[in-house]
C-alpha cells in the first residue's frame, strides 16, 4: 500500500469516528435536554457562572469555548427562566457581572453529566496515563480540525431537526 492510500485509510477512521463521537453527542444532548429543558451550550454556560462566581461574559467565553455573542445570547435565554442574573460592577459600572440564582443552582443539582455513565465508567478504569493520553488526541483532532475557530453553539441552540 502507498503512502497516499495510507493516509487516506487512516483520515477516512478518523472521520468515521469522529462521526460516531458527533452522533454520541448528539443523542446525549437531547436526553439531557429532556431531563431539565436546557441545552448543552446553556448547560456549560450555567455550570461556568457556578464555576467562576463572580464572572464577565468575555471570562464565560473564554471557560466555555463559545463566542462572546454566543454566550450574550445564551444569558438572555437564562436570565428570562429565572437562572441567572446580571449587574453591574459596583467599582466600574462599564462591567457587568453574572451570578446564578437559586433557582439556576437548583437547575444544576439535578442536571445529569453530560457524557454517558459508561463512558465514564469506562473512563475512570483508565490508568490517569491513558486518560490524559486520551484527551490530548481528541484535543488534537479538534486543534487539527481547527474546531477552536468555530462556533458551533449558534447551531445547538436554534437548530430544530426534523422529526
Amino acid at each position: 500500500m502507498d503512502g497516499g492510500m495510507r493516509e487516506n485509510e487512516f483520515s477516512m477512521r478518523i472521520f468515521k469516528a469522529v462521526r460516531r463521537i458527533v452522533r454520541a453527542i448528539d443523542l446525549r444532548s437531547r436526553e439531557v435536554s429532556r431531563a431539565v429543558g436546557l441545552t448543552i451550550p446553556q448547560i456549560v454556560v450555567l455550570q461556568a457562572v457556578r464555576d467562576l462566581g463572580k464572572v464577565t461574559t468575555r471570562a464565560l467565553s473564554d471557560h466555555a469555548d463559545l463566542s462572546a455573542a454566543t454566550v450574550v445570547t445564551i444569558l438572555d435565554k437564562l436570565e428570562s427562566k429565572g437562572l441567572i442574573e446580571r449587574y453591574r460592577s459596583q467599582v466600574d459600572r462599564r462591567i457587568v457581572h453574572t451570578r446564578l440564582t437559586g433557582e439556576g443552582d437548583a437547575i444544576l443539582e439535578r442536571v445529569p453529566p453530560l457524557l454517558h455513565d459508561e463512558f465514564r465508567r469506562s473512563l475512570a478504569t483508565c490508568p490517569p496515563d491513558s486518560q490524559r493520553a486520551l484527551a490530548e488526541a481528541i484535543e488534537r483532532i479538534a486543534a487539527m480540525m481547527k474546531a477552536d475557530e468555530l462556533d458551533a453553539a449558534s447551531i445547538l441552540t436554534t437548530a430544530k431537526r426534523p422529526r
